[in-house]
């Protein structure tokens, strides 16, 4: 479980979002603006991120708060999983990202894999969504879900990216070392078993 800081840093900026995108009166608006203030202020202060930072990054967002959404591909061969190589951390996940307004989630995932495998892939089935609080990734200012999708390969060849600077497939009991944010070796595993068992039910919490 996350913990009680960072819930309460995510739903006070909740609030101020919701807000200031509805309210009209001069003192209303102040209010969710302090309000907005307190919440940066406790992600500072327990996060070791530059108050500004976190400010600026509250303060672009706009409109109704809903969570964010992350879709991961995971892509099985030979009883092992592809995973990709983060230029930003060094560490390994499945290829994903962002959904971008405009897809649907299975497009999006296709889309990452594709972007940071170089492998042209199909989602065949919606294996699990996460809320990213109850998964035990380290702390973000957004709360997010998270989607992982079983996709199945059908054509491309492995190539790096703008992000990523390896690609490979990995067995259950050797995976390298995960990049804690995106995945953890507990999903990693739920998703073999989704693998070994293709008539489970999807994950939710």
């Amino acid at each position: 479980m996350q913990p009680k800081w960072l819930e309460w840093a995510q739903n006070l900026q909740a609030i101020a979002q919701n807000g200031l995108t509805y309210s009209e009166g001069p003192f209303d608006i102040e209010r969710y603006k302090q309000l907005r203030a307190i919440a940066t202020e406790i992600m500072a202060t327990y996060s070791n991120v530059e108050h500004s930072y976190i400010l600026d990054l509250f303060s672009r967002e706009l409109g109704y708060a809903t969570p964010k959404v992350d879709v991961r591909g995971a892509i099985f061969r030979d009883d092992t999983i592809l995973l990709v190589k983060e230029r930003v951390d060094g560490c390994w996940t499945l290829p994903g990202g962002w959904a971008d307004v405009g897809e649907s989630a299975s497009e999006a995932v296709v889309k990452e894999v594709y972007e940071e495998s170089g492998y042209q892939a199909r989602a065949i089935k919606l294996l699990a969504v996460y809320d990213r609080n109850k998964q035990g990734h380290p702390a973000l200012p957004f709360y997010v879900y998270k989607l992982f999708f079983h996709c199945e390969l059908i054509g491309g060849s492995p190539s790096s990216s703008i992000e990523t600077e390896e690609v490979g497939f990995f067995p259950e009991g050797a995976l390298p070392e995960l990049s804690l944010g995106r995945v953890t070796p507990a999903q990693i595993n739920r998703l073999f078993q989704h693998y070994r068992q293709p008539n489970l039910p999807t994950d939710f919490d």
